[in-house]
């Protein structure tokens, strides 16, 4: 029955999702139009070849689960080409974090659940002035990122490895601020809720929170509930792939389901 959750709650959300012209406030017309409805492929070429690349790998990881999320289940031994299929960001997805970073200007960049690095890439190549801090709990993976961080130049990504539960709290010392924050990491309710409460300090009014797999369980769709019920938390946004959370107390409180293409 769990694994029909996700399909029930598509569904609801093909049933109540609304586009811009159910959108009345200024900013977020434009943000849905310019930013989340905007999308393009050009510009991530390397990014594209990249990805067959490891689509089409035959290398296999032996890799450590620290949390819930993967769709894999394999075993410790798993294949590059499974991760990339099934445990990373999906392409459409990292592209709308690219388009925010972007264009909102955002600089200090947190990522929970590296992968293999790409969608890291592409929040990269959005602010390559900027910092990222990437965690990711699986040494193998880890390592197989950094080749990639490598290979692409991007000398702005601090990848820190271990379980997050512990290396939350050692990247948050070498941050003042957070602009943007994207938790793709344990997905269950109470390390959800943990992650969400240890970066609330570092936020500001412009900082954005991104939630993925927001519907993927009843506990990650009970923790999406909840924090978009926060009190700090002024708009929140439902793509269905992962909600966003917007903080400025400007902000009427609303929230709404928008229609998201893959």
């Amino acid at each position: 029955m769990r694994k029909l959750f996700p399909v029930f709650q598509f569904i609801k959300y093909w049933l109540y999702q609304v586009n811009e012209h159910s959108l009345h406030s200024p900013f977020l017309y434009h943000f849905y139009t310019e930013i989340i409805k905007a999308d393009s492929l050009t510009g991530f070429e390397k990014l594209t070849v990249l990805r067959k690349q490891l689509l089409s790998s035959k290398e296999s990881l032996e890799v450590i689960e620290l949390g819930a999320g993967s769709r894999v289940d394999n075993g410790q031994i798993r294949k590059v080409a499974d991760i990339a299929r099934h445990a990373s960001t999906p392409p459409s997805f990292s592209r709308l974090l690219h388009r925010i970073i972007a264009q909102q200007q955002l600089n200090t960049i947190l990522e929970l659940g590296t992968s293999l690095g790409q969608n890291t890439l592409y929040m990269q190549q959005a602010c390559p002035g900027g910092k990222i801090y990437t965690l990711e709990g699986s040494p193998a993976i880890a390592r197989k990122a950094r080749e990639h961080f490598d290979a692409f130049g991007a000398n702005n990504i601090q990848l820190i490895e271990g379980n997050i539960d512990q290396t939350l709290a050692q990247a948050l010392k070498e941050t003042h601020k957070i602009d943007l924050a994207y938790l793709d990491a344990n997905h269950r309710y109470e390390p959800t809720l943990r992650y969400f409460d240890q970066i609330l300090p570092q936020l500001h009014d412009q900082s954005i929170v991104v939630i993925d797999d927001i519907h993927w369980s009843p506990e990650m769709n009970e923790a999406w509930t909840e924090l978009r019920d926060h009190p700090r938390v002024s708009l929140s946004l439902d793509l269905f792939e992962g909600g966003l959370l917007f903080f400025n107390p400007e902000f009427k409180k609303e929230h709404y389901i928008l229609s998201f293409r893959r």
